[in-house]
């Protein structure tokens, strides 16, 4: 099968800020001949702070916007607190479209734990939601596992990834309670269960009093998405594609150039 580039749909990558941009990063290495739309809701961010009834119907409205307008092949909701919220109710409301989700990977943390003591560093609303327990029942019920529902983190991953100073002390408040002993083991895996985390892994090593291995989903994400997104022979990347939208139409500086590195106009 042969297609010209502007036959291809796109795939479009929702977040609520940028921390997104660690999914698209995998998704464009194994999906080149396809066109990206990033989509921002800067105006939101951050999630964890809104009730979850407001935060669904915005959710869900945004994407009736968004789907009329980009018409994509496939969505990539790349943020978890946005997913375990509101999948579902995608999915109920527009059954033509295919929705990759992002959730915490409690079951690939339960596959490789040596120790038996997990932890997943995730923003307050995905923490308490019932998704989230779900997967620990349903993979995990032989760990002891911690759920740490950081309030500041993605803030402070926002302003990492534009280039500010982040405090090691203000870190290391927010991911502390990862760390855990108990009969003589140690947790040895934390879930980044926020995709804006996995820009700070560096400085998650440093500060971990030993070392764990932080799980990042990205790559799995993307895997999912591309098994979902028809292979066309002979496709070439389309030239007019590629591009991010902030909703609050008025991205900083600072936030535009990040976008140009990762390939992006906008």
């Amino acid at each position: 099968m042969t297609a010209a580039a502007n036959e291809l749909k796109p795939v479009l990558v929702f977040d609520s800020g940028i921390g997104g941009l660690t999914v698209l990063r995998e998704a464009r290495v194994l999906m080149p001949e396809r066109g990206f739309i990033y989509i921002a809701d800067d105006a939101g961010f951050p999630y964890g702070s809104w009730e979850e009834a407001a935060l669904k119907e915005r959710i869900v409205g945004l994407f009736a916007k968004l789907l009329a307008q980009y018409d994509p092949e496939v969505c990539i909701i790349a943020c978890n607190t946005a997913f375990t919220l509101a999948g579902a109710d995608l999915r109920a409301a527009f059954p033509q479209m295919t929705f990759v989700g992002t959730v915490p990977a409690i079951k690939p943390a339960a596959e490789r734990t040596r120790s038996g003591l997990v932890s997943v560093l995730a923003t307050p609303g995905t923490v308490k939601r019932a998704y989230t327990r779900d997967l620990i029942q349903s993979f995990a019920t032989q760990c002891h596992v911690r759920l740490v529902g950081s309030q500041n983190l993605a803030r402070l991953a926002e302003a990492y990834i534009r280039g500010d100073v982040v405090e090691d002390e203000a870190v290391m408040t927010e991911i502390g309670q990862c760390f855990v002993e108990m009969d003589g083991r140690k947790t040895d895996i934390v879930v980044l269960a926020c995709t804006h985390y996995p820009f700070m892994a560096n400085i998650f090593r440093r500060l971990a009093p030993w070392p764990v291995d932080w799980l990042d989903p990205a790559e799995a994400i993307a895997r999912r998405a591309r098994s979902l997104v028809p292979q066309v022979a002979d496709a070439v990347h389309p030239d007019n594609l590629d591009f991010a939208v902030f909703t609050s139409g008025a991205p900083d500086f600072p936030t535009r150039r990040l976008m140009q590195g990762f390939g992006l106009k906008a």
